[in-house]
């Protein structure tokens, strides 16, 4: 089976909400955020699931990119 690859409107579907897992995409990697409690309801510190966030991790997070060896993969996300 092929890995998933997400666009920006394919992403956006997986917010968090309404019984939806919730995606984030950093460079170019799609992780599942759904099962992690900060970002419960599709929301952490502002950001929203559904979205790439690179330049987020990368320039504002506290924690930086060594949370996301923690998460599931789901895809890869292409623009």
């Amino acid at each position: 089976m092929s890995e998933k690859v997400f666009d920006r409107t394919e992403l956006a579907k997986f917010d968090g909400q309404n019984g939806q897992p919730a995606y984030v995409a950093v460079d170019g990697v799609v992780y599942d955020v759904s099962d992690v409690e900060a970002w419960a309801g599709g929301k952490h510190h502002g950001n929203l699931a559904g979205q790439e966030l690179t330049s987020v991790i990368d320039g504002q997070s506290p924690h930086g990119r060594k949370v996301l060896k923690k998460l599931p993969v789901v895809g890869q996300y292409h623009d």
